[in-house]
């Protein structure tokens, strides 16, 4: 018998209470019932998000919303500015030339974050670029964006900002209407604790003005039919059917969060991925973002001679623990422990521990336990 763990960066582990939502029986979604559930789970995506402005709801994973936001803020032919630290990033890119978007490519050197400066540069020099695409958090590389700093950069340039915050809503700090961002999306299969299925997106109204004149087509997409149904009508309602049964859980898992506070959620994640970090680099392995590290997932350089690939398949295949490996360029050269959603300090216990099982069993004899020690230490620091 083996327990099976997920310790990857999406999907998450779910707690108990959200899965038994899944369990209750269907309902119609045009009643009354509903309805009510519905207007208590969007209260609830305002918290997360925080903001004010209605946020969307879609039956979608996060690289559908990533589409219905070009869909929605360009016109062919248009020209953007995609930033980007890896390969989620550039995903930005492939998405416009779809559309017919000349998207121009500022791209950090992967494990480094974004540098604002670069971005201001970029807009200085296409003085007729008016939307940034960017991400928070860049999951293939593990490192976190300075979106604040990037939103402010954006608007002084004249530009609107587009934010995949698909992996970092609910890990990183992000103050959706106080930093002033324009448009925002994110993804229920990561912070948001449920399945796969459920994307969401909050459009400030400079985003939704953009939307009046950007000339791509949408029609499930269509973040003006979206809007219409969440604001003008006695309840909250969606244009088209919605997934009930995630919708239902999604609204368990925000109770969940509220109750903890977003402040302490952060501080969670942020203590968390600090523990990781320290177990990882007592062990003597090396960070692959030690300047910008993301407190959603921790990005490991694999050991010199041992292909991450390995790492990842005896975590899974050995010990029942699912991480993720590296993407694209790196393939085969990091991998990648998630301390996302629904995590606690005794998971990154178990994590650190069977890394340090793993590389015995892969001929690389690291001290036992030193790895454990340092994030133990880093936990009893952290109150966690």
């Amino acid at each position: 018998m083996r327990k099976k763990y997920i310790m990857a960066p999406g999907p998450t582990p779910i707690p108990a209470e959200v899965l038994a939502e899944a369990g209750m029986p269907i309902m119609h979604h045009r009643t009354p019932q509903f309805q009510a559930i519905f207007k208590a789970t969007h209260e609830g995506l305002q918290m997360f998000f925080r903001t004010k402005q209605p946020v969307m709801t879609f039956a979608s994973v996060g690289t559908g919303v990533m589409e219905s936001a070009v869909a929605n803020m360009t016109s062919p032919g248009e020209k953007v500015l995609v930033a980007s630290a890896g390969h989620f990033g550039n995903r930005w890119k492939d998405i416009c030339a779809v559309f017919g978007v000349q998207a121009e490519l500022c791209e950090a050197e992967w494990g480094q974050a974004i540098d604002p400066e670069e971005v201001k540069k970029k807009l200085k020099a296409s003085p007729e670029v008016k939307l940034v695409f960017t991400t928070l958090n860049e999951t293939s590389t593990g490192v976190v964006n300075d979106i604040q700093t990037l939103t402010k950069v954006v608007h002084e340039a004249g530009a609107l900002i587009v934010v995949d915050a698909i992996s970092g809503l609910g890990a990183a700090p992000c103050e959706t209407e106080a930093w002033g961002v324009d448009l925002i999306l994110s993804g229920s299969q990561k912070g948001f604790m449920i399945p796969p299925g459920l994307a969401f997106v909050c459009a400030a109204p400079s985003a939704v003005e953009k939307t009046k004149i950007a000339k791509n087509p949408r029609y499930y997409f269509s973040y003006d039919k979206a809007l219409k149904k969440l604001t003008e009508e006695k309840m909250p309602d969606t244009p088209f059917t919605p997934a009930i049964s995630l919708i239902i859980q999604v609204r368990k898992a925000l109770e969940l969060i509220k109750e903890e506070g977003m402040e302490n959620v952060w501080k969670r994640h942020a203590g968390l991925a600090k523990a990781t970090r320290a177990g990882v680099e007592a062990i003597g392995l090396k960070l692959f973002a030690p300047k910008a590290p993301s407190p959603a997932l921790t990005a490991v350089i694999a050991p010199e001679g041992i292909d991450s690939g390995l790492i990842n398949k005896t975590f899974r295949d050995t010990y029942g623990i699912s991480i993720a490996g590296g993407q694209a360029k790196v393939k085969g050269k990091i991998f990648r422990i998630g301390h996302l959603g629904y995590v606690d300090g005794s998971d990154i216990i178990l994590g650190i521990a069977t890394l340090e099982m793993v590389l015995h069993k892969l001929g690389k004899k690291v001290p036992l336990g030193v790895g454990v020690k340092a994030a133990q230490e880093i936990l009893l620091a952290e109150n966690l």
